[in-house]
C-alpha cells in the first residue's frame, strides 16, 4: 500500500512540476504575428560587383590553357569575405581570396578548366561571401577542340566527355 501512495505523489508532483512549467513559458505570439525575427539589412555590408559573370573561352585547343580570372570590386563600406568558391563539376576549379577585400579594393577569383575535355561546356562557379548578396553564380562557356592525332603506334586514353 505504501509503495502505491509513494507511486502517486510522485505522480501527481510530476504532473504539477510540469504544469507550473508549462505556465510560464513565453505567451504565444498574437495571431498574424511572425514568429521568425530578421535582422534588417546592414546598411555599410560589402557589396561584390563583377566586371563579367560569364567569361566566354570561345574554341581552345585541346590541352590550351583553360585558366581564366573573374574580376570584381567590394563597393561595400565593411570589408568583403569569400567563404567559399566552388565549381559545378572536378573539371572546373575555382580559387579564391582567402584576405578579406577591403571597401573599394578589387580582387579575382582564379578559374581552371580543364581543356583535355573535347566538346562544348558550359560550367559554374558558385561564390559564398558576406556581400548582401551572399551567393553569386558565374559561368563558363566555350568549346574544346579534339584532340590531335596520336602519332602511329602509340595507344592513348580516350577522354571522357563531362
Amino acid at each position: 500500500m505504501k509503495k502505491t501512495i509513494l507511486s502517486f505523489a510522485v505522480l501527481a508532483f510530476t504532473a504539477f512540476v510540469s504544469n507550473s512549467q508549462a505556465q510560464t513559458a513565453a505567451p504565444a505570439p498574437a495571431a498574424g504575428a511572425s514568429t521568425t525575427q530578421t535582422a534588417p539589412p546592414n546598411p555599410n555590408a560589402p557589396e561584390i560587383v563583377f566586371d563579367n559573370e560569364t567569361i566566354e573561352y570561345g574554341t581552345v585547343k585541346y590541352d590550351a590553357d583553360g585558366n581564366r580570372e573573374f574580376k570584381f570590386k567590394n563597393t561595400g563600406k565593411e570589408p568583403l569575405i569569400i567563404y567559399s568558391a566552388t565549381g559545378s563539376c572536378g573539371c572546373t576549379v575555382p580559387t579564391a581570396p582567402k584576405d578579406p577585400i577591403k571597401p573599394g579594393e578589387s580582387a579575382v577569383i582564379k578559374v581552371h578548366y580543364d581543356t583535355k575535355r573535347p566538346g562544348e561546356f558550359t560550367k559554374t562557379v558558385t561564390v559564398s561571401s558576406n556581400a548582401k548578396t551572399s551567393s553569386k553564380t558565374l559561368k563558363i562557356h566555350g568549346t574544346v577542340e579534339a584532340a590531335p592525332p596520336a602519332p602511329a603506334g602509340t595507344v592513348t586514353a580516350t577522354p571522357t566527355p563531362h
